[in-house]
């Protein structure tokens, strides 16, 4: 069960059509519904640019382009190989959100592995319990932190440096 936002968003992308991973009723407030991007494909949408990219049967991993920064969402991703146009068309990523396994998606040392093929300045850990995190966190050399709530991100925090995993906290 997803938590409802307390604001309406403008796009909802959907990388798997499951109750876990489709949440576009909870993202719509009001009036305000957002714009669907549910599957492969390249979409523009108020100078937001998103391509959608088939990653195994089922699931599609989403490179969004906003203001001259990368975000890549690797969805619901339950296999350790990514496509080549994803590898490739990628670029620079400035932050990842990879999924560190829940006992159906890939596992956390696969997770570690994937993140040297983009070599974010941040990651953000997605679908995980406390023992996958705790076994990423520790594939990545970082430090068990305290999940935070919600997380800013500027542009200068992404500029340069090593990778850096920043938890949020999962509903």
């Amino acid at each position: 069960d997803l938590k409802t936002l307390k604001f309406g968003a403008d796009i909802a992308l959907v990388s798997l059509n499951d109750p876990g991973y489709n949440g576009v009723a909870n993202a719509a407030r009001g009036e305000r519904v957002p714009f669907l991007v549910d599957g492969p494909g390249e979409y523009e949408v108020g100078g937001i640019f998103i391509k959608g990219f088939a990653t195994g049967k089922i699931n599609t991993a989403y490179l969004v382009t906003l203001e001259q920064t990368r975000l890549l969402h690797l969805g619901a991703l339950s296999e350790a190989k990514l496509p080549e146009k994803l590898t490739e068309g990628a670029g620079t990523v400035g932050v990842l959100f990879v999924p560190v396994g829940n006992g159906q998606l890939i596992t956390p040392k696969q997770a570690s592995q994937l993140i040297t093929d983009f070599e974010p300045a941040l990651v953000i850990p997605v679908d995980y319990d406390d023992r996958t995190l705790s076994i990423f966190l520790k594939e990545m050399g970082a430090e068990k932190e305290k999940a935070v709530e919600s997380l800013t991100v500027k542009k200068k925090d992404l500029i340069g440096g090593q990778t850096r995993v920043a938890v949020v906290k999962s509903y």
